[in-house]
């Protein structure tokens, strides 16, 4: 199968009309369907153009036309195709589709005996399939508004659109939980201050919502259940224009000096498994885009856990993901993106491989050069944790970094070197010379699975809301209660989540590689215990900017953080080794050249009760400083707090971190020339 690189897929409006085109390889015929304001339908036939595509120009059509497909072949199941033309198709391609998808019973293709054979449903699902909009592509942003962070030194902040700014109080009502209200000063201003670099955006495609969860009354709310690649979700629209709003806010915050990321879903679509409905890909070539089992192709392999898995070996698979990548980035101005299930891509007959088809593909792209690259590096298949091993230039959520932080300051790992590793940058995955540092982005918490509020107050999760049994989501986080589950007006208690907070914060921000922190943390956001809040598109998913009492102290703790990150170079760029276990000391040193205030650092983790004693390294003599004590919830100033000079050592209180920096030598006083002095100050100028 071969997917001719040229002409373009999808609506292409000129001046003379539009031209049509869609990919199926084994389609017999294909009607383009095109509806006007009443939903009255004009069925045009494609011709057969090239290696699979179909086309057609109709002059006189033009932006703002209503379509979609038909698509006509056999349906074979076990042979692995489902054309049903009763059921109308969202163009892959589509820029725009005018509305959110709700499944209806039109949508499915329910096998049904009849005649001894079995054959498709015949209900026709036009009137409740939102259609394609015919619109131009944006014009490509200006290069040189991208703020072009280096990745070793990012602080990406991960939101949800509607999450963050459903209830801000400086957003105005009509722009809450949309595009444009991420795009507001109120939104952006939240950011700068607090010092992240980038955002990363969970998935902005068109989405839709599987039956199970709808017959629930709940919705798809996270959107990884993407159905169009090219168009942004129109349910974070404040107005009928979704894709100017979302572009609108993007080049808001790179005014800001922010990067924006897309989490991208390539890995599988909407369709579900073989029960599932049918909208797009399944009726335009279900045996090309998908990946169906080898036994029987009725079936899909499920390596992405949601029902299909899409073949990212299949040409046509990788030019659409390519086109995908191409669009956000020029005509909305992402500057990188975070492939979900990214295991899922490259995988091959052979196995995984970090040069599977697709990889390749955008290894070679120079359109898609210096964009930031973040793969998730799993799936549900077999053998599918493959952290470490993706392509040069990519960097990898590391989950093993994300496990070692939360076992250590739950006690659960003693292992000094494991720590270590993961807070130098794991190079044990990452090797030196080779990937480094800048592909370990570190995190304690992300959208999947508990905050960092809950992390400390919850022993357990909490998903009944969920309507799955509680048998959803992650059974093991490694989280605390500190002795009662949930809120609680136990002021010791709140004392030591507090404090287990900024030590879980402090440590992620003091380690090695790319910093992701999720949104709400810094405000003590909580989902209830829920570590699987997919479906929730209520308060439990909100963030409340109106944080509880006790709660604000943590927000300008998390500021001095970010700052403190910025203004030691030794913290991105130094080597760390272990120098003391109890409490577990590590000196971090330059590696290679690095520019900074210290010469070395000195950072101790005390993950437990007890209060402890560290020594200062006796081969660094001179003058140290305290820049950083997470026990208290104060910043220390910019400059650090000096220890005395003939201090040996430093108490370290419970559950804590501190971060003390080893400053160069003063330089040698210069005597005065015969200059008179001026009441005590020193030379009035300088001695020739």
């Amino acid at each position: 199968m071969t997917a001719d690189p040229t002409p373009p897929l999808g609506a292409t409006p000129g001046a003379d009309g539009t031209t049509f085109r869609l990919w199926s390889e084994h389609a017999e015929a294909v009607e383009l369907c095109l509806f006007d304001a009443e939903d009255a339908e004009e069925r045009v036939a494609l011709v057969p153009a090239r290696q699979g595509v179909w086309e057609a120009h109709l002059p006189g059509v033009g932006e703002g036309q209503r379509y979609g497909y038909r698509v006509h072949g056999p349906f074979a199941p076990r042979h692995g195709h489902r054309f049903n033309p009763a059921k109308l198709l969202i163009d892959p391609y589509a820029r725009r589709i005018e509305a959110p998808i709700t499944l209806r019973d039109e949508h499915f293709t329910h096998l049904r005996a009849g005649g001894g054979r079995r054959r498709p449903d015949q209900r026709d699902s036009a009137r409740f399939t939102p259609k394609g909009i015919v619109e131009r592509g944006l014009t490509p942003i200006d290069a040189a508004e991208r703020p072009r962070i280096p990745m070793l030194d990012s602080v990406i902040y991960e939101l949800h659109v509607k999450s963050f700014t459903r209830r801000h109080p400086g957003i105005p009502v009509a722009l809450r939980g949309t595009y444009a209200g991420l795009g507001h000063p109120a939104s952006v201003t939240h950011l700068r201050e607090l010092g992240v670099t980038a955002v990363e955006l969970l998935p902005v495609h068109q989405q839709l919502t599987p039956r199970f969860v709808l017959e629930r009354g709940l919705i798809d709310y996270w959107g990884y259940n993407t159905i169009a690649f090219l168009a942004p979700d129109p349910r974070f629209a404040a107005t009928d224009d979704p894709r100017t709003e979302l572009r609108d806010a993007i080049r808001a915050l790179h005014a800001a000096g922010i990067e924006v990321l897309l989490d991208v879903v390539y890995n599988h679509t909407g369709e579900g498994d073989h029960l599932g409905p049918t909208v797009c890909f399944r009726g335009i070539d279900n045996a090309s885009y998908y990946r169906l089992s080898a036994s029987n192709a009725s079936r899909y392999r499920n390596d992405s856990g949601t029902g299909n898995t899409l073949d990212a070996t299949q040409p046509a698979v990788v030019r659409l993901v390519l086109d995908s990548l191409h669009s956000f980035a020029s005509e909305y101005g992402a500057d990188g993106f975070r492939f979900d299930l990214a295991t899922v891509l490259g995988r091959t007959a052979a196995g995984f491989s970090s040069q599977s088809p697709l990889f390749a593909a955008i290894q070679a792209d120079p359109r898609l050069a210096g964009l930031k690259l973040i793969a998730e590096p799993w799936d549900l298949g077999v053998l599918g944790y493959r952290l470490g091993e993706f392509p040069a230039g990519w960097g990898e959520w590391n989950g093993k970094y994300r496990d070692a932080i939360r076992r250590l300051w739950a006690g659960l790992e003693r292992d000094s070197g494991e720590i270590a590793r993961r807070i130098g940058g794991s190079p044990d995955l990452f090797l030196p010379g080779e990937r480094g540092p800048a592909a370990s982005v570190n995190f304690v918490t992300s959208h999947d699975g508990f905050t960092l509020r809950d992390l400390v107050s919850y022993a357990e999760k909490h998903n009944e809301a969920n309507g799955e049994g509680n048998h959803d989501g992650e059974p093991a986080n490694d989280s605390l209660n500190f002795g009662a589950e949930g809120d609680t007006a136990d002021a010791a208690i709140l004392e030591l989540r507090a404090r287990q907070r900024r030590g879980l914060l402090a440590t992620l921000l003091c380690s090695r590689g790319p910093t992701m922190l999720l949104a709400g943390d810094e405000l003590g956001r909580t989902q209830r215990g829920n570590n699987n809040a997919y479906c929730q598109d209520n308060e439990v998913s909100w963030v409340d900017w109106a944080p509880v009492a006790g709660e604000a102290a943590l927000l300008p703790f998390m500021r001095s953080l970010v700052a403190l990150r910025r203004a030691h170079p030794l913290l991105r760029h130094g080597a760390a080794s272990v120098v003391e276990t109890a409490p577990l000391s590590l000196l971090i040193m330059p590696d290679g050249p690095t520019r900074g205030p210290d010469e070395a650092l000195l950072l101790v983790l005390n993950p437990t009760d007890e209060p402890s004693v560290v020594h200062l390294p006796a081969e660094l003599p001179g003058r140290w400083i305290s820049y950083l004590d997470s026990a208290d919830p104060h910043p220390a100033p910019p400059a650090g707090r000096p220890l005395r000079p003939e201090s040996a050592t430093v108490d370290i209180a419970g559950r804590s971190v501190v971060l003390l920096g080893r400053a160069p030598p003063r330089p040698s006083a210069r005597p005065c020339a015969s200059a008179p002095r001026d009441a005590g100050r020193g030379c009035r100028a300088p001695a020739g």
